[in-house]
C-alpha cells in the first residue's frame, strides 16, 4: 500500500475492491501442506498460542522473521517454540512461567522495548519513530467481553507491536453528518490526516476514529477520540452519537505485517433546527490537517479514488449499506461485500 494518498488508485475501484483492500490477508493454497522432499509443512505463519497445551488460545499469528528473532532470545525468559509430534506444526508460546496477565504484560514490555532500543530489529514498524507509548489489550477471544476483569483478558502491549504479532485491535470510528428533513442531501465531515502521521499521511478518513487503549470503554474512547481528533464537546457526543454496529477484516500492511482489526462504528446526525457550528470538527491535537464538509456523492467519488484510508473506506461502506444506498438490487456483488467486512479471523483454524 501507497504512503501517498492517490498514487496507487486506479480510476474507479469498486465497492468490492475497497473491501478487498482493507481485508487483504489471504494465506497461500499450499499453507499446512507436507512439503514432499522433507517431510514437513510449509508454514508461512506460526500460530501464538497462551501455552503449548492442545486447548490453548490462539493469540495472534507470527511470520517466519519475528520467530527468527524470539527465537534469539534466552531460554525461559519468553516464548517456546515446538512441535507436538515429530514433521507436525509449529506452535510458538509463552514460557511456563509467564503465566499471569501481569507476567505476560511485564514480559511483552520488556521485549518491545528493547527491540525498539536497538536500533535494528523491527525499525519500520516499533522503531522510535513508530512507537506510539499506547498501551492496547489482547482477550483470549477477540469477540467476547472486553474487560480487565474478566477470564477473557489476557495481558496487554504496546500499540505498535502488535501488528508484529498479529493480534486483534479495537477501535472506533464515527460517521458525523448533515442531511434535510427528508433525507436527503446527506453531507459528511471528512478529515485529511497529517502529512506527518505515522501511518497513511494525507489520506482522508472517517470524521473521527481512533484505537481503545488498555482500561476505557468503546464509548469512552469515542468520547476521547472526538475530543483530541476533533474538538467536538463531550455533551453533544454523548446526547447525539448511536452505536451502529461494528467491522472487522484481517489486514496485512505493505510491510507484510498483520493487523486484525474490529472497528465499532457510531453515527452522529447533526440534529436539524441547531446551530450547527458547535457540531463541526477542526484539528486539535494536530493528527488531522483539515476538515471538509462534503456531499456524499464526492466522498463516494473520492472512496473510489482510492483516496481514503483503507479502513476508513469500509466504515463509509457500512454507512451506505445500512442506509439503503447499497441493496442486493443495485450491487451485484452485495454479498461479496458484506462478508469481506465481517471476518472471524478464523484463529481457530491454525
Amino acid at each position: 500500500m501507497s504512503n501517498s494518498p492517490g498514487a496507487d488508485s486506479k480510476p474507479s475501484l469498486s465497492f468490492l475492491d475497497l473491501a478487498n483492500r482493507c481485508n487483504n490477508f489471504h494465506l497461500p493454497a499450499d499453507h499446512g501442506s507436507v512439503d514432499p522432499t522433507t517431510s514437513i509443512h510449509r508454514d508461512y505463519v506460526v500460530p501464538w498460542s497462551l501455552s503449548q497445551s492442545p486447548d490453548s488460545a490462539i493469540i495472534g499469528l507470527l511470520k517466519p522473521d519475528v520467530i527468527d528473532v524470539l527465537l534469539q532470545e534466552p531460554e525461559g525468559t519468553f516464548v517456546t517454540l515446538e512441535r507436538a509430534t515429530p514433521g507436525s506444526r509449529y506452535r510458538i508460546s509463552f514460557h511456563p512461567s509467564i503465566d499471569t496477565p501481569s507476567k505476560r504484560t511485564d514480559a511483552m514490555r520488556r521485549l518491545c522495548e528493547r527491540w525498539r532500543d536497538s536500533g535494528t530489529i523491527f525499525q519500520d514498524t516499533i522503531g522510535p519513530k513508530k512507537w506510539r507509548n499506547e498501551m492496547y489489550p489482547v482477550y483470549r477471544n477477540p469477540f467476547g467481553v472486553h474487560s480487565s476483569d474478566t477470564s477473557n483478558y489476557l495481558f496487554e502491549m504496546e500499540r505498535s507491536a502488535c501488528s508484529l504479532f498479529g493480534v486483534a485491535t479495537f477501535g472506533v470510528h464515527m460517521t458525523v453528518y448533515h442531511e434535510d428533513a427528508d433525507g436527503s442531501n446527506v453531507r459528511i465531515w471528512t478529515p485529511t490526516r497529517s502529512r506527518t502521521k505515522q501511518t497513511w499521511p494525507g489520506y482522508l478518513d472517517n470524521s473521527v476514529a481512533g484505537g481503545i487503549p488498555s482500561g476505557m470503554s468503546t464509548f469512552e474512547a469515542l468520547v476521547k477520540e472526538s475530543m483530541e481528533e476533533a474538538s467536538i464537546a463531550e455533551d453533544l457526543v454523548r446526547k447525539h452519537a448511536k452505536c451502529a454496529g461494528s467491522v472487522s477484516y484481517y489486514f496485512q500492511t505493505a510491510e507484510g505485517r498483520l493487523q486484525p482489526e474490529v472497528q465499532y462504528v457510531y453515527d452522529l446526525k447533526v440534529p436539524p433546527n441547531v446551530d450547527s457550528t458547535s457540531f463541526q470538527p477542526s484539528p486539535m491535537d494536530g493528527e488531522v490537517e483539515s476538515f471538509d464538509l462534503l456531499p456524499l456523492d464526492v466522498v463516494v467519488a473520492k472512496m473510489k479514488q482510492g483516496l481514503f484510508k483503507a479502513n476508513c473506506a469500509v466504515v463509509l461502506i457500512d454507512f451506505l449499506l445500512r442506509r439503503g444506498y447499497l441493496t442486493p438490487d443495485n450491487e451485484p456483488d452485495f454479498m461479496e461485500i458484506v462478508t469481506r467486512m465481517h471476518t472471524r479471523f478464523e484463529f481457530d483454524r491454525w
